[in-house]
C-alpha cells in the first residue's frame, strides 16, 4: 500500500517550514491516512480522471489522489505551501510528480484559463469558504462533472438540504441549480490538525443541466440568484413582502408570484430551485 502523511510526517513538515495553521484561510490539516484512503474511495476515480484539489495544504490527500488520477491540479492560496507541495510529491511519489500541477492563487478567484479544464474536484475545502469556492468553481468550470469535498457537517447537511427542511437555505438552493448533492458520510474530528470543534461532513456531488435549461426557461444564473439572495434576506417575511424591492411594490410582487404558480403567503425556504427560476422568468418579462 503507498505510503501517505503521518500525523508526525505532518508535524515535521509544518515545523520544518514554520507553519502553523490559520483560521484565516480555514486551515485544519488530516493527519490519518485512513481517512484520506476513505475519501479518494469514495470519489470513485478510475484512474482516466484530471482532478482539481483546493487548499492541499501539506499534501495528504494530494499523495492520495495521484495514486487514483491521471492528472491532479492543486490550488493552494499559502504560497509557502504552494511552493513545498511539489518537493513533498516528489519525495513520496517521484513517479507521479509530473502528474501534479500546483496553481498559487485564491480558489475563490482563480479562472478557468488557470486550471486546464478539470473534470472532478475532490478537496478538503477550507473551513470558511466552502460554499462560496464550490458555486464558484462550478460557474467557471464547465467541464467539472461531479466532485466530493469536505466541509463543516452543518454546512453539509445545507447543501444537501431540501425545501422546508430546518436547514435549508441559500446554499441549498444555489447548488440546486446546477448540480444534485447528496450526504456521503461524516469525519470525525480527531483526524485533524489542528482539532476543529465539530465534525466534518462529505458531500457528493454530480452535475445536472441547469435549473433554466431543465424548464426551457431564458434566465441567467445571475438573475436567478439575485431573486433568492433576496427572498432570504427576509428569512421570516412572506415572500410577497421579501420580493416587493424587485418586483417595484407588494402588489406587483403579488402579481409576479401568482403569474409563477407560487404563493405570496409562501416563505422563501418553502420554494425550490425550480420555482424561484420561474419567478425570475416571469419578472424579466415585466415591462
Amino acid at each position: 500500500m503507498p505510503e501517505l502523511l503521518s500525523a508526525a510526517h505532518i508535524r515535521q513538515l509544518a515545523a520544518r517550514l514554520n507553519v502553523h495553521p490559520t483560521k484565516q484561510w480555514g486551515q485544519n490539516f488530516v493527519i490519518d491516512p485512513n481517512t484520506i484512503r476513505r475519501i479518494v474511495g469514495l470519489a470513485e476515480l478510475s484512474g482516466q480522471e484530471h482532478v482539481l484539489e483546493v487548499g492541499p495544504g501539506l499534501g495528504s490527500l494530494t499523495l492520495g489522489l495521484l495514486d487514483e488520477a491521471a492528472q491532479v491540479t492543486a490550488v493552494e492560496i499559502d504560497p509557502v505551501l504552494a511552493a513545498q507541495l511539489p518537493e513533498t510529491v516528489s519525495a513520496f511519489r517521484a513517479e507521479s510528480a509530473a502528474q501534479l500541477a500546483v496553481v498559487q492563487a485564491d480558489a475563490l478567484r482563480v479562472g478557468a484559463e488557470e486550471l486546464d479544464a478539470p473534470e472532478v474536484l475532490v478537496a478538503n475545502l477550507p473551513y470558511n469558504v466552502a460554499v462560496p469556492v464550490v458555486l464558484h468553481l462550478l460557474q467557471q468550470l464547465p467541464e467539472l462533472d461531479r466532485g466530493l469535498v469536505m466541509v463543516q457537517e452543518e454546512v453539509a447537511d445545507r447543501l444537501v438540504a431540501g425545501p422546508g427542511s430546518k436547514v435549508y437555505g441559500v446554499p441549498s438552493v444555489k447548488a440546486a441549480w446546477d448540480t444534485t448533492m447528496r450526504k456521503a458520510g461524516v469525519v470525525g474530528r480527531r483526524v485533524f490538525w489542528p482539532e476543529p470543534r465539530i465534525s466534518s461532513g462529505l458531500v457528493r456531488f454530480d452535475r445536472r443541466a441547469t435549473a433554466a435549461d431543465r424548464l426551457g426557461l431564458e434566465v441567467s444564473r445571475e438573475a436567478v440568484f439575485e431573486v433568492i439572495d433576496a427572498a432570504f434576506a427576509q428569512r421570516r417575511k412572506t415572500l410577497r413582502a421579501a420580493l416587493s424591492g424587485l418586483a417595484g411594490s407588494g402588489a406587483e410582487a403579488e402579481q409576479v408570484l401568482r403569474q409563477a404558480g407560487v404563493s405570496p403567503q409562501a416563505r422563501g425556504e418553502t420554494l425550490t430551485v425550480e420555482d424561484y427560476t420561474r419567478i425570475t422568468a416571469v419578472v424579466a418579462q415585466r415591462p
